[in-house]
């Protein structure tokens, strides 16, 4: 690493910066040192190939991507219109690969950097009246793995985060529903939900930990099977 990088605080980009979780996420990195970007969709939109390219062109070094920028648009498959499940898949899944991209260009030249996705419980679960969000989330885990074995020998770490169903503002409102949000807190052995904290504190941690890369973390009490 050259000098002017070894005295520079590091620096992280969250997309989607406008939401609650990445919010969180900024004030915990802060507070670890880092000098945060968490640009809203005015300033990065993560499915515009030219807005990704010209955002990162202003920048000098980059240590940690938060890729948390995210859409859904559910619906039953025959009621789901061709550019809802486009959008949603744009944003999640091909969003995340074009801000990867321009990130691993510098990462790959400083001969370290993190890249962490925020995925979903979902890619795991395939819930009924999701098939746009939960393919995108499962091709967002592959991604995480193939580039965590592309660039793991440049000292590139990649990983995936599962942070939980989080009330935020996105969600606020299909938990006013109280019939749902105790079906909810019931598939949760702990029966209660994560917050959008704890999971800015596991990423924060995560970044810390530099011999991990390529895994997928579940940040919630719901039980899966193994296979």
């Amino acid at each position: 690493m050259s000098a002017t990088l070894a005295s520079s605080p590091p620096t992280a980009v969250i997309t989607g910066g406008e939401g609650d979780l990445a919010k969180s996420i900024g004030a915990e990195l802060r507070d670890a040192g880092f000098e945060v970007l968490a640009p809203g969709r005015s300033e990065l939109d993560v499915t515009d190939a030219v807005s990704v390219k010209t955002f990162f062109a202003s920048l000098k070094q980059i240590d940690l991507l938060v890729n948390n920028a995210g859409a859904f648009r559910d619906g039953t498959l025959l009621k789901m219109e061709e550019e809802a499940f486009d959008h949603v898949v744009d944003v999640n899944l091909k969003g995340a690969f074009l801000v990867s991209q321009a990130a691993v260009k510098f990462m790959s030249k400083q001969r370290h950097g993190h890249i962490v996705n925020v995925g979903s419980y979902s890619a795991l679960s395939g819930p009924a009246g999701q098939a746009n969000y939960a393919a995108a989330k499962a091709g967002l885990i592959g991604l995480t793995q193939s580039l965590a074995k592309e660039y793991g020998g440049r000292n590139l770490r990649v990983n995936c985060v599962l942070p939980g169903f989080l009330e935020t503002k996105m969600t606020r409102h299909l938990l006013a529903d109280e019939a749902w949000r105790e079906s909810l807190l019931q598939a949760h052995a702990l029966g209660r939900l994560n917050t959008p904290e704890d999971a800015a504190r596991f990423i924060a941690f995560l970044h810390s930990m530099p011999n991990v890369s390529g895994q997928v973390f579940q940040l919630d009490s719901r039980i899966r099977r193994w296979a």
